[in-house]
């Protein structure tokens, strides 16, 4: 009698404990695995995931001169007369 129970007590564990962990880490898995591929092959490249992940460098600022176009030159000459 106790094998027995023993026995059930296994079928009644793996139906409800193991079955599902295992069906949770085949999930994940297989979504961590989706995302790695889709990384290395597709999203390294687009420019907006670079941003965010920060790998894209940013460009120094030149600073901008102080005469540089024809408004300036316009307020530059109404400030001479």
């Amino acid at each position: 009698m106790a094998g027995g129970s023993l026995e059930t007590a296994w079928e009644l564990a793996e139906l409800f404990v193991l079955r599902p962990v295992l069906a949770v880490t085949f999930v994940i898995s297989f979504i961590l695995l989706s995302w790695y591929v889709a990384w290395r092959t597709v999203l390294v490249h687009v420019p907006l995931v670079q941003e965010i992940a920060g790998l894209r460098r940013k460009k120094p600022v030149k600073p901008k001169p102080p005469n540089r176009g024809r408004i300036a030159r316009f307020y530059e000459s109404q400030a001479q007369r």
